[in-house]
């Protein structure tokens, strides 16, 4: 599956901000999805992840009340809804696919990635 991750942008500290991502190639609804963001100079890191059957969600401690993943199998895309944004939030932000998965929170269960997405919080 092809994944495109678009949404980025600038945004101000307490704001929202919401991040799509569209597949193709595949079959949307036998993946499951996250979300991972790596700011500059750091390590990659998991934000959030869905259920290939939209079951259960997951999310980093980081971002626990405040962003939300969902999907939309009839429109084959994935989003992530920031809230309350902060400049720590600030990095780029790649979908991942990974098929009959259960949301792992491991970049390397996933075999599908976006070129990613940039978000900028300003203070």
């Amino acid at each position: 599956v092809q994944l495109q991750a678009s949404g980025g942008g600038l945004v101000q500290a307490g704001g929202s901000l919401r991040l799509s991502c569209a597949a193709s190639g595949g079959t949307f609804d036998t993946y499951a999805f996250a979300w991972f963001r790596q700011a500059l100079g750091k390590e990659r890191e998991f934000v959030a992840a869905i259920h290939w059957r939209g079951l259960m969600t997951y999310y980093g401690d980081s971002v626990k009340g405040r962003f939300t993943i969902s999907r939309d199998n009839t429109k084959n895309t994935l989003f992530l809804q920031m809230n309350s944004v902060t400049p720590e939030d600030t990095a780029v932000y790649y979908c991942a696919a990974d098929r009959f998965g259960d949301g792992r929170n491991r970049g390397e269960y996933y075999a599908s990635w976006g070129h990613g997405t940039l978000v900028t919080v300003s203070s």
